[in-house]
């Protein structure tokens, strides 16, 4: 598990941006040769959002987070699996249907989603510059799902010993909410994609109110809480 950063004495400068997407979806790799769906994007697809803003490969940065959707649905999509030794030219390198070419699934999707993103300095400024004028489009999961960044402004966070948790992205000793959602995702996926870092989270799918954290900071607009997490 990647622990998230201590609570510190002081309040702790950061920049808080709010994104929204009408639709998404997040695939849990952890079921493979099905689609299941996660409620919530993992911090990976987070990372590789900020890495669009900046240009960067990769932006290795700490970051609090918070997500939400307004509802979900299944869709039916088609599958055209590519022969990954180039063959099948008159196809476009796709696998023929009788050597299990194209196929049919469903594909669990999020709408209304909303993200909050803090981004602590040094850092912070840096990535908020890139997303005022992003290097590249900026997506929330697949490549045709278009996130549009809401709003963008300085906060600061405040050391808390109880806040908001709501739908804020915990570590798993962050707090001790009942209705909480224990959930294994991806943190961190290299350049070349063989190697994923795995860690656990707790996520609520329903406002919480305020309770008992761990290792949390507070900001001041609403309460909420926001984990630090080292990614």
């Amino acid at each position: 598990m990647i622990p998230s950063q201590r609570t510190s004495p002081a309040p702790v400068p950061a920049w808080r941006a709010e994104f929204y997407a009408p639709v998404a979806s997040f695939r849990d790799p952890l079921f493979p040769g099905l689609t299941r769906g996660l409620p919530v994007p993992p911090p990976s697809t987070v990372r590789g959002l900020l890495a669009a803003a900046t240009g960067e490969p990769q932006e290795p940065v700490v970051l609090g987070m918070a997500a939400c959707s307004e509802g979900d649905g299944v869709d039916t999509e088609t599958y055209h699996p590519i022969s990954a030794d180039g063959t099948n030219p008159s196809s476009g390198g796709r696998v023929r249907a009788v050597k299990g070419g194209m196929t049919i699934r469903d594909r669990p999707f999020l709408v209304g989603v909303h993200l909050t993103v803090w981004l602590p300095e040094p850092d912070g400024e840096r990535i908020a510059r890139a997303l005022r004028r992003p290097r590249w489009p900026l997506r929330l999961g697949r490549s045709q799902d278009v996130v549009h960044l809401k709003d963008l402004g300085r906060v600061e966070l405040e050391p808390a010993k109880a806040a908001v948790v709501d739908h804020a992205l915990a570590p798993q000793d962050g707090h001790p909410v009942g209705t909480a959602f224990s959930y294994r995702m991806a943190s961190r996926v290299s350049l070349d994609r063989l190697t994923t870092s795995w860690s656990d989270y707790l996520w609520c799918d329903e406002p919480t109110g305020e309770h008992p954290v761990s290792g949390a900071l507070r900001d001041p607009d609403g309460g909420r809480a926001v984990w630090l997490l080292a990614l």
